[in-house]
């Protein structure tokens, strides 16, 4: 039996939610996910990101439908139709900032989620298959990102999609077809549009799916917290509404406002001039660079000499994410009570800034060199610092519990945040 069952107190009052509840507990299951459900009082704003990646979400699904409405996904007129919805649909040039512009920030938002996840040691049991489930968001949002990106059809658009499909083919023994499949022909050409297209669609309803998965299994576990500790007792928790709901609602409502600043007073700056130009298969840009939010993985794939080498090092360098719950040797989850891996952690996010900014570089002397040494540690933080430094450290003393976290040691709150039962079932599970 799930925390989410558990702690489920809707009583339908009137006889048709009564009649409906008793066929389909819709309302008591959304009341006992979203309502009751106990969470840590100690959360922080660290911890409002997942809501706003689901208004994202929901951002880039309805201003995606509407767009598509419009677009001709076709190499001979896919410019002009993203012209056309810029030009001569109404609030076409809403629609497609908002949508542009969405992807970045819904970038920016996972990224967060992510260090935080890293850092509160979130990944960590027994929450392995909710954090699984992250990656393979991650990975379906790369994707379809990528996608997105190619579908203008400026310049950028083209050789970038040449580019990273020209890559695929150095897989050994199914490189080829992918990249056949992908193309639709023998180069990147208008099959690749309409399938890219397809795909394009398609995608972020897997994601809402999956998303789905990831909210359940949350619900399944519990939150983690900054302290890394499990509710011990109904004073540890207080009810998802309001608590949780009001500095989730804060928190989108100041992204948004981020959001909007960028839509109405810098809607390009994130993205590259060359894309406000046809496609030209006769004509390369000085330099092919993909969206900010790849860029790092970009500076692995050139760090290494060996095609294949920086094929496997980029796809390898997201998919080691997924190994860090067993790679984590230490007791202790969160970074604030270990103090030697805590510095190792911001090396780690300093590294990964710094791979970025040498994505956007040019491919040669200091850049390349720079790329490689960020490209080892990268991977030595994975394969030797969180396995060695968990073995090694001694952490700090942990706090007896949430309550402790926020009113200090050997203070009582006035009175219990939780009904009595409602905490104990995710106690429990932690």
């Amino acid at each position: 039996m799930s925390s989410a069952h558990a702690t489920s107190t809707y009583v339908p009052k009137s006889h048709i939610a009564k009649w409906f509840e008793s066929r389909l507990p819709l309302v008591g299951l959304v009341h006992s996910s979203f309502v009751a459900f106990p969470v840590p009082r100690n959360l922080n704003y660290f911890y409002t990101f997942g809501a706003i990646l689901i208004a994202f979400l929901g951002i880039q699904i309805i201003t995606g439908v509407w767009l598509a409405m419009h677009y001709d996904p076709s190499a001979a007129n896919a410019f002009e139709s993203v012209e056309h919805i810029m030009r001569d649909v109404n609030y076409g040039w809403l629609l497609r900032y908002a949508h542009a512009n969405g992807a970045s920030m819904f970038f920016v938002a996972v990224y967060v989620h992510i260090f935080r996840n890293l850092y509160y040691g979130s990944y960590k049991a027994p929450r392995e298959v909710l954090y699984l489930l992250g990656v393979i968001i991650y990975l379906l949002m790369m994707a379809t990102a990528f996608l997105g990106y190619t579908l203008p059809w400026g310049q950028m658009s083209f050789w970038g999609a040449t580019v990273i499909t020209n890559i695929l083919a150095a897989i050994p023994v199914v490189g080829d077809t992918i990249q056949s499949l992908l193309w639709g022909g023998y180069s990147v050409g208008n099959p690749t549009v309409n399938r890219f297209f397809s795909l394009h669609f398609l995608l972020p309803w897997m994601i809402a799916g999956v998303v789905v998965l990831h909210v359940w299994a949350l619900h399944v576990t519990g939150q983690n917290n900054p302290a890394g500790i499990p509710i011990k007792s109904s004073k540890d928790a207080v009810p998802f509404t309001p608590y949780a709901t009001i500095k989730d609602v804060f928190a989108v409502v100041v992204f948004m406002i981020l959001f909007a600043w960028f839509i109405f007073y810098q809607p390009n700056y994130l993205g590259h001039a060359d894309n406000y130009v046809p496609a030209n298969p006769s004509v390369t840009p000085a330099h092919i660079v993909p969206e900010w939010y790849f860029l790092p993985f970009y500076a692995i794939l050139r760090a290494v000499p060996d095609k294949l080498g920086g094929v496997v090092l980029m796809f390898g360098a997201v998919l080691i994410l997924a190994f860090a719950p067993w790679l984590d040797t230490s007791r202790v989850r969160s970074c604030n009570y270990r103090p030697v891996y805590r510095i190792f952690f911001w090396v780690f996010t300093a590294n990964a800034i710094i791979l970025g900014w040498l994505g956007a570089k040019p491919p040669e002397g200091g850049y390349v060199i720079a790329s490689q040494i960020c490209t080892a540690y990268y991977f030595a933080h994975f394969l030797i610092v969180m396995p060695l430094v968990g073995l090694f450290e001694t952490p700090d003393r942990l706090p007896g519990s949430i309550l402790e976290t926020v009113t200090g040691p050997g203070k009582q709150l006035s009175g219990s945040g939780m009904p009595a039962g409602a905490a104990a079932e995710p106690a429990k599970r932690a």
